[in-house]
């Protein structure tokens, strides 16, 4: 039978029917998702480096706020809220957080193996006397006196199995060496870049 609202013929027209381009439920879900597990990948992050993260306020302050949270029930709320937030940002925050989120990852493992490098060479102070030669050869305007002091200090603390206090000051010693000649090595590849420039 011929449909009286479509003419007489029976043509049917798709001329003004909108046409959807949609991700399927399984699609919407697997994003929803990816961006949950982001929200909860920077709820467990330390607090300044979210706050460097580039994010719209609303989210961070939604991040922030969960990470303050230490009612099980709550946080789990909160967390959800998180990721509703996490779903209203566009493709290129989502995709800038992702890259903050990444160069975390390298960068924390640069930062471990420094921190065992370090710690190598505080082992070898204790151990070999040549090192604290060395060491003081880097860096002469270190305190010789001092440095010997709690070399000593930091081996009688190990023999009579004491608080290692002295040990965690060679520790911060070293750090603040190591933080020098980093901060050199950063400040000569800016003069560098200058010199390329002009």
């Amino acid at each position: 039978m011929v449909n009286p609202n479509r003419g007489a013929v029976g043509f049917s027209s798709t001329e003004f029917e909108q046409e959807y381009e949609r991700p399927s439920k399984t699609e919407m879900k697997r994003q929803s998702d990816a961006l949950q597990k982001m929200g909860e990948t920077l709820v467990e992050s330390p607090r300044d480096r979210v706050k460097r993260v580039p994010m719209p306020e609303d989210v961070l302050d939604a991040i922030l706020a969960c990470q303050l949270i230490t009612n099980h029930e709550g946080r789990r709320r909160q967390m959800q809220y998180v990721g509703k937030k996490m779903r209203t940002l566009d493709e290129a925050e989502v995709a800038e957080i992702q890259k903050a989120i990444d160069s975390w990852k390298g960068a924390s493992k640069s930062e471990t193996a420094l921190m065992h490098a370090m710690e190598r060479r505080r082992d070898k102070l204790l151990t070999d006397d040549k090192a604290l030669t060395l060491l003081l050869e880097e860096n002469p305007e270190l305190d010789v006196q001092h440095l010997r002091t709690l070399i000593r200090n930091a081996r009688k603390e190990q023999a009579e199995n004491k608080p290692p206090k002295a040990y965690r000051e060679i520790f911060q010693i070293i750090k603040q060496v190591e933080a020098k000649k980093h901060k050199a090595a950063s400040d000569d590849a800016d003069d560098s870049e200058t010199d390329d420039d002009e």
